[in-house]
């Protein structure tokens, strides 16, 4: 145990030391532009992050080396399950009348870009606060320990194993670059150059600067805070919401894929990709559906204002972002639900969205397929491919077996919340929301009401489900196999 946790908590010390400076955006604007009295809070917070960082460097620097696989599980694991403490603690001392479960609840949420809130009245916090909750979600979006792969090659510390730990869907063994680090910095710099395109596009949509920003980081972070009660509804505006469409479509791609077309000049690495290509026609064949049920119900009377509302929220709930303009769960019942199911799978590998991946899902229906043309020809040969390629076996495997955890862990996860008194379908829906990172479920957790009105017992199991969802189940349950704790 000795071997196996010093080299990881020497790695560990330096996320602190990379996640400390953070506290110095909502500092700033606490400082220059709001001048509120949560200067202390973010300044302690900042002080305290570093120093921990520094002290455990000091106690740990000596068992420095290079790190296995099994270090890469633990470490990461240990960063999602540490971090959002430290980033929970101003909100405690900031939010009056937050609680320490509501806290960690925000700050797991806001990392993991899942945008389940606890906190009611958000127009009148501090800007500083809400900068916070909303600038923590672009940098959990693509991965906070992306950032930190892209240091570690500096200190002579290797970073593919964080890479296969972090990366979401079964994306884990392509790199596109030599160098893994350099890899980590070409995420980040698609991420940097889409994030300042859609802050400038929200600012030419009628957003004040402030207000760009942060919606900036929770669109491109597909995690949907918002520093209104309302959400993007706040606003009213159709160009807004358009713009939040057309940002949130794309953040639901796979930003690998990005990174090819930029570094190669082609649009070949988009087109060519199924999983884009079905991704985009689920979005489309849906919002036609939405449109027409909108209409057809009577919700909305003439069809641009249908269509408008139709492709943000099905954008918006298919790549678990979350925002919304209406109370959609009010809707004929059928829509709330497709909403939430889109929610499961539509987002791409390699974006910043949640749930079971559209991969996932090709090769599921493409595996449903071969078997049916089996039972029809016995003896036919019909391998499972993708990209023109047969998708192996171990490949296969993986995605069967990480269907069945996911299906465990949601009903398991369920049957908690159930104990705990709440009602089926909003215990349902809010472990369907965590664990796939959408953000709100239906019942008391449904866009009109946020997750303050749960318990802390609740919150605690949420928070869980999210940090699970956000590392796709399989990095979380692995340490609690026996095998992996063997020498």
């Amino acid at each position: 145990m000795h071997s196996l946790w010093l080299p990881v908590l020497c790695v560990f010390s330096r996320v602190l030391l990379a996640f400390s400076p953070t506290f110095l955006v909502p500092l700033a604007w606490a400082w220059f532009l709001d001048r509120d009295h949560h200067v202390q809070v973010w300044a302690l917070g900042f002080a305290a992050t570093a120093l921990s960082g520094w002290l455990l460097w000091m106690a740990t620097k000596r068992h420095r080396r290079e790190l296995m696989p099994r270090d890469g599980f633990l470490l990461v694991n240990l960063v999602w399950v540490v971090l959002p403490l430290y980033a929970a603690v101003p909100l405690h001392y900031a939010v009056p009348g937050l609680t320490v479960s509501q806290a960690y609840f925000e700050a797991m949420s806001a990392l993991t870009a899942t945008g389940a809130t606890a906190i009611s009245g958000l127009d009148a916090l501090p800007v500083s606060i809400n900068v916070w909750r909303c600038f923590l979600q672009l940098i959990g979006g693509l991965g906070i320990m992306l950032l930190v792969v892209a240091v570690l090659p500096l200190l002579g510390l290797g970073g593919m194993q964080l890479y296969r730990a972090e990366t979401p869907g079964p994306m884990k063994d392509t790199k596109f670059t030599p160098r893994i680090a350099e890899t980590a910095r070409g995420l980040w710099g698609v991420y940097v150059l889409f994030s300042v395109a859609c802050m400038l596009a929200y600012r030419w949509a009628g957003m004040g600067w402030a207000d760009a920003f942060m919606h900036m980081c929770t669109t491109m972070g597909l995690g949907g805070l918002s520093p209104y009660d309302a959400s993007l509804g706040h606003y009213d505006s159709a160009r807004i919401e358009w713009v939040a469409t057309a940002f949130m479509t794309m953040a639901g791609i796979s930003f690998l894929r990005y990174f090819v077309v930029l570094k190669h000049r082609s649009l070949r690495p988009i087109t060519g990709d199924r999983e884009i290509r079905t991704y985009l026609v689920v979005l489309a064949v849906a919002i036609a559906v939405v449109t027409l049920m909108l209409l057809a119900h009577g919700v909305y009377a003439d069809f641009p204002t249908a269509l408008r509302n139709a492709a943000f929220h099905v954008v918006s709930l298919a790549t678990t972002t979350g925002y919304s303009t209406t109370d959609y769960a009010a809707w004929p019942v059928f829509l709330p639900v497709l909403l939430i199911f889109l929610g499961c799978f539509a987002s791409c590998a390699g974006s910043t969205g949640g749930g079971i991946k559209m991969v996932r899902m090709v090769l599921l229906v493409k595996q449903a397929r071969r078997e049916l043309v089996r039972i029809i020809h016995p003896r036919v040969v019909n391998p499972v491919t993708l990209a023109g390629a047969v998708v192996p076996a171990p490949v296969m495997n993986a995605v069967f077996g990480f269907m069945l955890i996911y299906g465990a862990a949601t009903v398991g996860l369920t049957m908690l919340l159930l104990m705990t008194g709440l009602d089926i379908v909003s215990a349902f829906t809010a472990v369907i929301a965590t664990v796939n990172n959408i953000g709100p479920g239906l019942g008391v957790v449904g866009p009109a009401s946020n997750y303050g009105v749960l318990s802390d017992a609740q919150l605690w199991v949420l928070s869980a489900a999210m940090m699970m969802g956000r590392l796709e189940l399989l990095t979380v349950l692995v340490l609690f196999t026996g095998h992996f704790w063997r020498k």
